[in-house]
């Protein structure tokens, strides 16, 4: 039988790709992560994976259970925060949602911040676009959510800002341009551009493309639309492609190199965004700290 856990595990390999990435997010060690994986596939009876050098690729049938298991691991984390809702109304939460990519150091400082504000106060972290981000922040599934300027917020909620983060240019090492210090504009003529899906941040996606444009960077927006995720893993095996990303991602993945944009750089503004009427105390109180000032080096 496969247990929560083991489907929280397959999701997490499903989203990233890569063994390496799904064990840190999930902090766990990768042979550990390895083997339950295969514990799941021995109980479905086929391979949910196609494991190779660069990363991993779903099977038919892990597409099917990626589907299931993330409709599973909703439903019980659904019925889990109802129950302690009601044994429970005392204990301090924070519902805080993360948009894909955002520095891990990000959610960290929140979360000191919040320590220091609302000592033993717990966070329940939920990953996910920006679009879905606002959505559950609109509909009170999270309390508080970071994301991406520029983005629509309706008109009842506040934000405040958090940090900002320079992109640059995302390529495999084996990309001409990588072998540069840095990236001109010019150079990015004619080059394919992988970006996320426009629906999963319609605002960010113009924004980013209008800023190549108006530094003279003429690129062709790729057919393909890819997450944060599976851009990391595509990007070493399409030697002529390119993408937007800061330093930190390329660091973290083999095979991927960033360089950034000069003379003018790409930059990103993070802000967090609540709902004012809200009656969580946890939540004001961190508002009330995050609208003072945060401190953007991480």
């Amino acid at each position: 039988m496969v247990e929560l856990r083991q489907l929280r595990y397959f999701v997490a390999v499903a989203e990233e790709l890569h063994f390496r990435r799904a064990a840190e997010r999930l902090f766990i060690s990768t042979p550990t992560l390895s083997q339950q994986i295969r514990a799941v596939e021995r109980d479905v009876g086929g391979p949910l994976l196609i494991r190779g050098s660069q990363g991993v690729e779903l099977t038919a049938a892990g597409e099917v259970l990626l589907e299931a298991a993330r409709g599973v691991l909703e439903a019980a984390e659904t019925a889990m925060r109802e129950t302690r809702a009601v044994a429970n109304p005392e204990r301090a939460l924070l519902r805080l949602g993360l948009v894909n990519g955002a520095p891990r150091w990000l959610a960290a400082r929140i979360e000191a911040l919040l320590e220091t504000r609302e000592p033993g106060a717990r966070v329940q972290l939920t990953g996910g676009p920006a679009v879905d981000q606002v959505r559950l922040l609109d509909r009170e599934d999270v309390d508080l959510a970071v994301l991406r300027l520029p983005v629509r917020l309706p008109e009842h909620l506040s934000s405040a800002p958090l940090a900002a983060e320079e992109l640059g240019i995302l390529m495999s090492r084996t990309h001409p341009l990588a072998a540069g210090a840095h990236v001109e504009p010019t150079q990015l003529c004619e080059r394919e551009l992988i970006m996320f899906p426009r629906d999963t941040a319609p605002e960010l996606h113009d924004s980013l493309l209008a800023q190549l444009r108006d530094v003279g960077a003429a690129v062709v927006l790729s057919a393909l639309a890819v997450g944060h995720a599976q851009l990391l893993a595509l990007l070493p095996l399409r030697p002529e492609a390119i993408g937007l990303g800061s330093a930190r991602t390329a660091t973290a993945t083999p095979g991927l190199a960033w360089r950034p944009l000069r003379p003018r750089p790409l930059t990103i503004t993070y802000i967090a965004a609540w709902r004012p009427a809200a009656r969580n105390s946890v939540l004001h109180s961190l508002a009330e700290a995050l609208t003072g000032g945060f401190p953007s080096v991480p």
